[in-house]
């Protein structure tokens, strides 16, 4: 969406992505050159990784447009309730710490380059087994790949003018995020993550900044959010979405099921020594809690103030902006919070966007408009590269998931099932299949979601990072018994989670395409939503279940 109040930009955007998009295929093409034959190089980079890279890498992989676009966007329209969700950062260090050590130890041990290799090889081999973990895998790579490339096709919307902007810029972050993996493998992931990470960091610190500076200062920053609704600055924020009970929820499973995740999982294989990983930890912690308390949430809680949701007239009432409304509508907010129980919806300030899903973009508009403002000429060229950079931040999410689904998909079911006998070099090549495939498809998806009024699947960032980390969080209970317990049985594995995937998917789009938005079991599973975090209401079923047979298993 075209936005004509902010600085025209001209050419300078399509010289910097090109020339960012043609560093980034160098590096694939480096990588392959630097490569050796064999899976553990292309899926695992030598398992060679230092300190620096790795913690780079882990980062981009972590974050990404959810950080660069869905975290302010879930600020802006939520209100401060969310950036409680930093407290996930660290969490996640720890697990780095604990969990990944662990597994890196073992993966070095054995050999191991996915997930249902360490926990197969625990549990005894089991085709199932497998099975399961690998749709695990995909079931959160899928989601997290889709939502990288509505990013990359936000960010060209509100860079370049044009009708089909968005698409062309979705299609052009997939190709070349799909050629650099195919050519280089984990090496060429692992450098254009680290680069990625850098400018991620930079960006999200640099718009805080701007934010700041657009409202005359710190002092002037903070009295001015502090003259904010209500609702914007408290417990369960503007529509009453995050409890207390469900954010305590969500950072921890947040954080839990982020480094747990397949892309995660590998690159704690990929590490070079046990130092390395713990180095990583730490940068890990310290460097993104910093990006989010000072980039993510003052853009957010900035961006209320200079784009505002709602806004007191001189009655003392206050003026939002429905979805299901043409106007702004005055209402007092125990009236507002009547109208979002009722399935009403907030929307963005017009300058934002006109859309629910327009939230994300706040950390666009605030560097595109006052950056500028802040550094003038030299703010134009930050502002632009920055820009870029959420584009590559969405890139090295991609890159790392599509990266991790070919392992998962070519070594635990092609050659883990269909093909037990397949050679190396042929499981290489099925697995660059997959990445094509895997791309294809993502694309598909986000086209079908932007096309269809009555169908889509995707919505705002965060909704879908947070249901691809509940589907991952499946893999807890048993990487917590794999590693430190050793109490449980293949088949209270197997049980487990299926019985967890079960409800997660009951929290998924797929119960309301399938009955109808208005069924009572949708219903349901939207006020137990409110409650708790999707993933923890998954783990509890998979803990139960995997306990309760596990014990059978062990009476009998």
């Amino acid at each position: 969406m075209p936005d004509p109040t902010t600085p025209d930009l001209g050419l300078l955007p399509h010289f910097c992505l090109a020339g960012y998009l043609l560093f980034l295929l160098g590096i694939g093409i480096w990588g392959v050159r630097k490569s050796r034959s064999g899976e553990e190089d292309y899926y695992l980079a030598g398992r060679g990784q230092g300190w620096l890279v790795s913690s780079l890498t882990i980062m981009a992989t972590f974050f990404s447009s959810a950080a660069m676009l869905g975290a302010p966007g879930a600020v802006y329209k939520e209100g401060v309730v969310f950036a409680l969700f930093a407290l996930n950062v660290p969490l996640s260090g720890a697990a780095i710490y604990v969990l990944g050590n662990r597994i890196r130890k073992l993966g070095h041990n054995h050999g191991h380059v996915t997930p249902a290799d360490l926990i197969c090889k625990h549990y005894g081999s089991s085709v199932a087994l497998r099975c399961l973990v690998a749709l695990i895998g995909f079931l959160y790579a899928v989601p997290y790949v889709v939502i990288q490339i509505q990013a990359g096709g936000i960010i060209s919307e509100r860079l370049f003018a044009g009708e089909h902007a968005f698409e062309i810029g979705a299609c052009l972050l997939s190709l070349v995020t799909m050629l650099y993996i195919m050519i280089g493998g984990m090496r060429s992931v692992a450098w254009t993550d680290a680069l990625q990470g850098a400018l991620l960091m930079t960006g999200m610190l640099l718009s805080g900044l701007a934010a700041v500076a657009a409202l005359g200062g710190p002092s002037a920053f903070f009295e001015k959010v502090n003259d904010l609704p209500h609702t914007s600055l408290s417990v369960p924020g503007t529509t009453g979405s995050f409890t207390p009970e469900k954010m305590f929820t969500l950072c921890i499973f947040g954080a839990l099921g982020s480094m747990i995740q397949p892309a995660q999982w590998m690159r704690f294989y990929a590490a070079k020594s046990a130092n390395a990983l713990r180095r990583s930890a730490v940068i890990f912690a310290l460097g993104l809690t910093a990006c989010f308390l000072f980039g993510v949430m003052l853009v957010g809680l900035g961006g209320q103030v200079l784009y505002p949701l709602a806004k007191p007239n001189t009655d003392g009432v206050f003026e939002y902006r429905l979805q299901q409304d043409t106007n702004t509508v005055a209402a007092t907010e125990a009236d507002l919070a009547k109208r979002l129980d009722n399935g009403a919806k907030p929307l963005p300030h017009p300058d934002v966007g006109t859309d629910s899903r327009d939230f994300d973009q706040i950390m666009v508009v605030v560097l595109k408009r006052h950056l500028p403002e802040l550094l003038g000429p030299v703010g134009l060229l930050l502002g632009t590269l920055i820009i870029i950079a959420i584009m590559a931040a969405a890139m090295s999410t991609a890159d790392s998931n599509l990266h991790a689904m070919s392992a998962v998909l070519t070594r635990d079911i092609y050659g883990g099932v269909l093909r037990p006998g397949a050679s190396e070099k042929s499981r290489l090549w099925v697995g660059r299949g997959v990445i094509a495939a895997a791309t294809v498809l993502s694309l598909g998806m986000v086209f079908v979601s932007r096309s269809s009024e009555s169908f889509d699947p995707i919505g705002m960032i965060m909704p879908m990072s947070i249901l691809a980390i509940a589907f991952s969080s499946q893999l807890l209970p048993v990487t917590i018994d794999v590693l430190f317990l050793k109490r449980g049985s293949r088949q209270g594995a197997i049980a487990g989670i299926i019985a967890g995937m079960l409800v997660v998917l009951m929290f998924s789009p797929i119960p309301a395409i399938l009955t109808g938005s208005d069924s009572a079991v949708v219903g349901l599973f939207a006020r137990l939503k409110q409650l708790a975090d999707i993933g923890f209401c998954g783990v509890v079923v998979n803990v139960t279940v995997f306990a309760l047979v596990s014990l059978k298993n062990k009476t009998n």
